[in-house]
């Protein structure tokens, strides 16, 4: 009996443990490597959240209207080891995000790159955007 409720235990857990990576998405479920996008605009904020980091930006349209970009980054801990730090998008910073806009055409993207300011490029460190055209 013991040996039974140790194996239904386990298997549970183990269950429960897997359960954020049926959630996480592959990067063609939701981008468009056809839909390539640079967007050039000003940082609102930085989430350093798992699995994904966002990226907030206003960018100024052909019209002259204001539009807030979420751009999806890498975990935070990739982004570190790739050469980030928490100071590097401060609000306002002024960035060029290359990358694959969403399926939906809505002002989401996976990114690849970020240009800063001073031509500085950062690598955002997703795999599966890697799998795009350069």
């Amino acid at each position: 009996m013991r040996t039974r409720l140790l194996v239904l235990v386990t298997g549970v857990s183990l269950l429960l443990a897997a359960a954020p990576a049926w959630a996480h998405h592959a990067f063609a479920a939701e981008f468009d490597q056809n839909k390539p996008i640079q967007v050039r605009g000003a940082v609102v904020k930085w989430e350093l959240t798992n699995p994904h980091s966002w990226i907030h930006i206003d960018v100024k349209g052909p019209d002259g209207k204001v539009v807030t970009w979420m751009i999806e980054g890498a975990s935070p801990n990739n982004l570190y080891r790739l050469g980030f730090t928490k100071e590097d998008l401060p609000p306002g910073c002024a960035i060029l995000v290359e990358g694959y806009q969403a399926k939906d055409a809505s002002t989401r993207a996976v990114g690849r790159n970020i240009t800063m300011s001073d031509g500085r490029k950062l690598f955002l460190g997703l795999a599966a955007a890697e799998t795009g055209p350069k």
